[in-house]
């Protein structure tokens, strides 16, 4: 019997790690602390308004701070790998409460992967989230500590229409730090109208006067060739 009891506790305490994974989030709150399960944390936040009704609504990214979820890494790459997952929420502000209007369990990467021990938090260098222009924007940095010289940074613009967050920008700038080449995509989903990749040899390494090309901050020391 005791046994029994022993193998009983065992499978209960895997269902509740496996289910703390995969938190229900209420659908109102008084802040949005409220929208937090229990042992999840706030990671990164933006504030602004995403409907058009002049009220602050906010967008955050929370983190699962399960302890079972920071894994062992014997390849390269860090010793340990924290694959907690993320959820992004989003939340519009009524009178004196905030509604859970969107949310995306799969679409924000965790801070390290498993299989890809060398790629760094995708969200470190790029503050994550923003709010611009009644719009969200996603924003990512990959990029190998080993193993390769490709950086990618990507933002992904969403607009609240239709009663829901629809994507409808996607930029990608993809350079090297061996070389120096960058190129540059840009994609509106509102006018299907694509930007034509801007490739960008830099011939210094830090140069010191720099420009503006379209939305991208570039060198000056720089030849631009159009694909």
């Amino acid at each position: 019997m005791k046994n029994i009891t022993g193998i009983l506790l065992l499978l209960i305490s895997v269902q509740l790690f496996a289910q703390s994974d995969h938190p229900q989030i209420p659908k109102t709150g008084t802040n949005t602390n409220a929208f937090v399960p229990k042992g999840w944390k706030i990671i990164y936040r933006a504030k602004g308004d995403l409907n058009k009704d002049h009220l602050p609504d906010e967008a955050i990214i929370i983190q699962n701070t399960n302890p079972k979820n920071i894994i062992k890494n014997d390849g390269m790459g860090s010793d340990k790998l924290n694959v907690n997952p993320r959820i992004l929420l989003v939340l519009f502000k009524t009178s004196g409460n905030y509604s859970l209007k969107a949310q995306n369990t799969s679409f924000i990467p965790p801070e390290n992967d498993a299989e890809n021990t060398c790629l760094a938090d995708p969200l470190q260098e790029t503050g994550a989230i923003s709010i611009k222009n009644g719009t969200l924007i996603l924003s990512y940095q990959y990029w190998l500590s080993c193993g390769s010289y490709g950086v990618s940074n990507l933002d992904y613009t969403f607009r609240f229409q239709n009663q829901k967050m629809e994507l409808i920008g996607f930029d990608i700038k993809s350079y090297s730090r061996s070389s120096g080449e960058e190129t540059i995509t840009s994609l509106n989903f509102s006018t299907r109208k694509k930007v034509k990749p801007l490739v960008a040899i830099c011939l210094a390494t830090k140069p010191t006067n720099q420009k503006r090309y379209g939305k991208s901050l570039i060198g000056a020391d720089c030849l631009h060739l159009m694909k």
